[in-house]
């Protein structure tokens, strides 16, 4: 009898891989395995995951979960992910992001030489952006401006690289902003929800507080860009980069004004000089040509911008009811 299809993801415990989890626990037969840095993560893990504890910035981690997993996909999403806290310290996040996914691919070529991997980039890879440029195509310039935007386009090009000289089956994506239920409150969307789930909630003044709220950002809802990378893993070519996003720039401010529209309190909107000033710099606006993967793969989003926002203010609220 053959062995089922076995799907690791790296990373489990967060918030896009959690949504990958499930996406691939509904969607498709595979095992889906994947790793925490530490026991207490466990807890977070979508059910039906097997969880491995294994740090990534250890070879020795890093062989013995995929030694363990066998995994034909590995989705590679571990990473420090918030952009100010590359600026805070810088290395921590060159060495989680550099180190991490080298003794991956490493452990993968020892292993599991035939697995299909996703090299998750991001839309931070184009740092400063002129409108010339936009939409952002993969051929545009890379011109990070921010010590995580350097951290991805090396990710992205060790996996070129490894597709190139190791023959390992390496895709990679550049996508471009995501949101919806579960994310940190570190991140725009849900630091409104988070405020104004507060304020219905009586836990604090009717006052939410904002930073630059003019910029302008490509947003998919997390839903879909997980079955954008399952997709991906199993159509995209070999060593080839793909922007994945909406096409559409919506602002800081809208996105604000749509979550306001869905609560019936009355809240004032007041500028915090400690957000606004988060980032040294802050493109003023950013969206994708998706086209060339949506070519490969027929992917396209399908949930609502309005949609994914009250999905997200809902899931503030059900936390806030009900704390873990």
């Amino acid at each position: 009898m053959r062995s089922p299809v076995r799907a690791l993801i790296t990373g489990v415990a967060g918030f896009a891989s959690g949504h990958l989890a499930e996406h691939l626990r509904s969607a498709t037969p595979w095992e889906v395995w994947g790793n925490v840095i530490g026991p207490h993560d466990i807890r977070l893990v979508v059910p039906g995951v097997q969880a491995v504890v294994a740090d990534l910035r250890g070879p020795k981690a890093a062989h013995d979960l995929v030694a363990r997993a066998r995994p034909d996909f590995v989705f590679h999403l571990a990473a420090q992910a918030f952009v100010p806290q590359s600026w805070a310290d810088p290395w921590d996040t060159y060495e989680t992001n550099l180190r991490s996914q080298i003794n991956l691919f490493e452990a993968i070529l020892a292993h599991r030489p035939s697995a299909r991997v996703l090299v998750v980039g991001s839309n931070e890879e184009y740092g400063l952006v002129t409108s010339a440029h936009l939409p952002l195509r993969e051929d545009s310039p890379l011109r990070p401006d921010s010590p995580y935007g350097v951290s991805k386009i090396a990710q992205d090009f060790i996996g070129l690289q490894y597709a190139l000289s190791r023959e390992l089956a390496a895709v990679r994506v550049r996508p471009f902003n995501h949101i919806g239920p579960r994310q940190s409150q570190k991140f725009v969307a849900s630091a409104f929800a988070q405020q104004i789930a507060a304020v219905e909630a009586g836990l604090q003044p009717p006052v939410v507080k904002v930073g630059n709220l003019a910029a302008q950002r490509d947003f998919t809802d997390v839903r879909d860009m997980v079955r954008a990378y399952r997709l991906a893993v199993e159509l995209g070519e070999v060593g080839e980069v793909y922007n994945i996003g909406t096409g559409t720039p919506r602002s800081i401010h809208h996105l604000l004004d749509v979550l306001l529209g869905f609560s019936a309190a009355s809240i004032r909107v007041e500028v915090d000089p400690e957000r606004l000033n988060m980032r040294p710099t802050d493109n003023p606006i950013a969206y994708c040509d998706a086209s060339k993967f949506a070519a490969r793969t027929g992917w396209a989003p399908t949930i609502p911008f309005e949609q994914t926002l009250r999905d997200v203010l809902d899931d503030w609220r059900k936390r806030i009811r009900e704390p873990a």
